[in-house]
């Protein structure tokens, strides 16, 4: 079946805190200058921030450019932090850092714990309220090009196709969308900027992107033990020194709080688990403290951007641009990107209208403008101080926290030297050379299985559709994950998503795909160490139902 298609000024793919800032502001200068511009919005979750998952402490900086008024329309920016504690812990008890020798950038006063799926839902009701077109539940599944080779659009992916590639009774062709410009703000590793990466090497000219996995749960807490307003975050026990990773509570209204861990991808043991790591920081002493008498009532998994300004590609293309945790604007030390990737998106924004009134006709086909803006932003400057950082902690957690402190205290980020960000994947050691890690069973009070986690999720895909966790050749995961490495995507996907089966004696082993469980946190499209899966989108609407991430 032939697919229709739909014209618009601009098209954003993605409904997160990028591509809703982009069209909130593009709508509001094009009102301004009274040009009309038509903005469309597509996300792939079934609604508005189902997809949404982040810490999160919310520094307000662009939301107040985007809205000096966000008080008055009420934006859901409910709990201002109170009090902040760092702690390095041990297995049986915690040391409490001083907050008076922490950098500036890891304070959060005038912060604020949100929810960032509910701030993402009251945006879209702004964009909304502005003219913008927001279509959720529809999966942007194909870029679309012009003869000369530049972005046309997007084409949203079949619906009622069967496991075996064939349309079902229930099939309806995609859309396609065409725009004069493209902004992509998927997220991080978002399956079409992938593509973009490889057809305009937009990746020649920096490192390599590096990830975190963030795991997180929400938990109704005792009132006893309940802080509105604090947030505390801890290093040390339980991952080993060598291993970058740490772990966030945050104190929100309602007796409740985000409790989450978050792992870097590059580490090197194959036995090691993210998920088992944060289960097992539950059972601290100072955990189950606070834990006792509560109740976990959500949970969700996301990766998230490390590498900094190292890693940030080309933001620009013929007919497009990338914008937010695409391209991977993160300020790692402060453990933010949702100020940032909003404040891109606003650049990408002024540089359409700025082509749009020089020609609104035939606007220019690549957005010179937005490179230029975010080299003069805040967000450069914020990134630049913090970019050697994260690839500190190469050394270790105590020469890169003491690296960290000497940069940003003495030095504020302006050493004459940048660090280089390696690739995640190649980092993993073969099983041989490491040593197993026998993880404790779960207790079903402070520690769970993954299935009940991905339950607690609201995961669900239909069932009968071709599988989106791809495999460019099937006999990888056997020949070389499995025999090499031990087959670690059992243990790195936090969803339960990939399994190994054998036959009754051990023999025989074979890779199943539970891709029903997957909660898009794309983790194994990172850390794969023979980059053999990619994630593709499955059918829109799929996917996690995040209600307060």
């Amino acid at each position: 079946m032939e697919r229709e298609s739909m014209e618009f000024d601009v098209v954003i793919v993605g409904g997160g805190p990028a591509g809703l800032s982009a069209a909130i502001k593009l709508r509001q200068l094009s009102m301004e200058a009274d040009i009309d511009i038509s903005v469309c919005v597509l996300e792939k979750g079934s609604e508005i921030g189902a997809h949404i998952l982040s810490g999160n402490v919310f520094e307000p900086h662009a939301l107040e450019e985007l809205f000096p008024d966000w008080k008055e329309k009420g934006a859901p920016l409910n709990t201002p932090v109170k009090s902040e504690n760092f702690y390095f812990l041990t297995e049986a008890s915690e040391i409490a850092f001083p907050n008076f020798l922490l950098p500036k950038q890891l304070h959060n006063k005038g912060n604020y714990i949100i929810s960032l799926g509910n701030l993402c839902r009251w945006l879209a009701e702004q964009a909304e309220a502005l003219g913008v077109e927001v279509y959720p539940g529809f999966a942007a599944a194909e870029v679309l090009y012009h003869e000369d080779g530049s972005v046309k659009g997007v084409a949203t992916g079949d619906m009622g196709i069967g496991r075996d590639g064939t349309p079902k009774p229930t099939h309806e062709p995609g859309m396609e969308l065409h725009a004069k410009y493209t902004l992509f703000a998927e997220g991080v590793r978002g399956s079409l900027t992938k593509t973009l990466f490889e057809k305009f090497d937009l990746r020649e000219n920096c490192d390599p992107q590096s990830f975190g996995i963030g795991i997180k749960e929400i938990w109704e807490l005792d009132p006893s033990q309940h802080r509105e307003g604090h947030v505390f975050h801890t290093a040390g026990w339980p991952m080993d020194i060598k291993t970058y990773g740490g772990s966030f509570v945050y104190h929100l209204e309602n007796n409740q709080a985000y409790v989450g861990y978050v792992v870097a991808l590059d580490y090197e043991n194959p036995y090691l688990s993210p998920y088992d790591e944060f289960q097992r920081f539950k059972s601290h002493p100072m955990m189950k403290e606070m834990l006792k008498g509560g109740k976990r009532i959500a949970y969700g998994a996301r990766a998230i951007n490390e590498g900094g300004l190292q890693s940030v590609p080309e933001l620009v293309f013929p007919g497009g641009a990338i914008v937010g945790c695409s391209a991977g604007f993160v300020n790692v030390p402060k453990i933010k990107g949702s100020h940032t990737a909003m404040k891109t998106g606003m650049m990408a924004a002024e540089a359409i209208m700025a082509e749009f009134k020089e020609n609104a006709e035939t606007p220019a086909k690549v957005l010179e403008t937005y490179p230029k803006l975010f080299k003069d932003s805040w967000v450069y400057k914020e990134l630049y101080e913090v970019r050697n950082s994260r690839p500190a902690f190469r050394w270790g957690l105590f020469a890169g926290t003491l690296y960290t402190g000497i940069s940003l205290k003495l030095f504020g980020g302006k050493e004459p030297w940048t660090f280089k960000i390696h690739d995640d994947h190649s980092a993993l050691k073969k099983a041989k050379d490491c040593k197993k890690i026998e993880y404790p069973k779960y207790d079903g009070v402070y520690t769970f299985d993954k299935p009940s986690s991905v339950f607690l999720s609201a995961t669900n895909h239909e069932e009968d559709q071709p599988v989106h966790l791809t495999l460019k050749d099937d006999t990888v995961p056997v020949r070389i994950n499995y025999n090499e490495y031990a087959g670690p995507e059992q243990r790195f996907c936090p969803a339960g998503v990939y399994e190994y089966l054998t036959d009754d004696d051990g023999s025989n082993p074979r890779l199943q795909i539970n891709a029903q469980n997957c909660v898009h946190c794309k983790t194994c499209d990172i850390k794969d160490p023979t980059q053999n899966i990619n994630w593709v989108v499955p059918e829109g609407a799929g996917g996690p139902n995040y209600p307060n991430m």
